[in-house]
């Protein structure tokens, strides 16, 4: 696993806390940024996937 993958694992774990604590609260604003870390997370390990493909069809 490289940074990207970690990094986006963490991102996702953020936005699910933060999805359902808005979600239990209420707050629609904190929802939102919950799904929107969400996002970044898969970004980031899309980004990872690609990367890891990349230095495999180099090898």
């Amino acid at each position: 696993m490289d940074e990207q993958h970690i990094k986006g694992a963490a991102d996702k774990a953020k936005g699910s806390i933060k999805d359902a604590a808005g979600k239990v609260t209420g707050d629609k604003e904190l929802q939102s940024e919950g799904k929107i870390d969400k996002a970044k997370g898969e970004a980031r390990q899309a980004a990872g996937d690609v990367k890891d493909a990349a230095s495999r069809a180099t090898d």
